[in-house]
């Protein structure tokens, strides 16, 4: 599977982390930044071009991390198609995969020690969508919704 990452500069180090980590996995890493720190930089030029790209690649999922991965998850929302959770535990973070059918997870860097972010991570890339009617029938109204006002 194909994974898009995008961080701004509060989500570098663990970026840094993960993205070795993806490949051991075996998981295709796209990186959409940052590539450099840059403490000025803005969360929503790296986050939404990764949110875009997921949309445009069926089948692939995003990560995106901030400091608290708020912004990024709302950045990532911007886009048409994108439905971002922000995972603060594991069971948000399956949850958002087999009842949203949720394509990126926001991580807060700030919030989590590596390690426990790249559990939530594996739990999101890991836990597949349920394809339950009643679950399906929501995703659709948000489609819906979004097909109305997204241009």
């Amino acid at each position: 599977m194909r994974v898009h990452i995008a961080s701004d500069h509060a989500g570098f180090e663990l970026r840094e982390y993960v993205i070795p980590k993806l490949k051991e996995a075996g998981y295709e890493v796209v990186d959409h930044g940052a590539t450099t720190y840059d403490s000025l930089d803005h969360y929503p030029t790296m986050c939404i071009p990764c949110a875009e790209a997921v949309v445009a690649d069926p089948g692939s999922l995003g990560i995106v991390i901030g400091g608290s991965g708020n912004g990024e998850q709302i950045a990532a929302n911007k886009v048409k198609g994108a439905r971002a959770i922000l995972a603060w535990n594991q069971d948000t973070a399956a949850l958002g995969r087999e009842h949203n059918n949720a394509n990126v997870i926001g991580i807060g860097a700030r919030q989590h020690a590596p390690e426990e972010a790249w559990t939530l991570i594996k739990t999101f890339l890991e836990t597949p969508w349920s394809e339950e009617d009643r679950h399906q029938a929501r995703v659709d109204l948000l489609t819906e919704y979004e097909d109305k006002t997204k241009k």
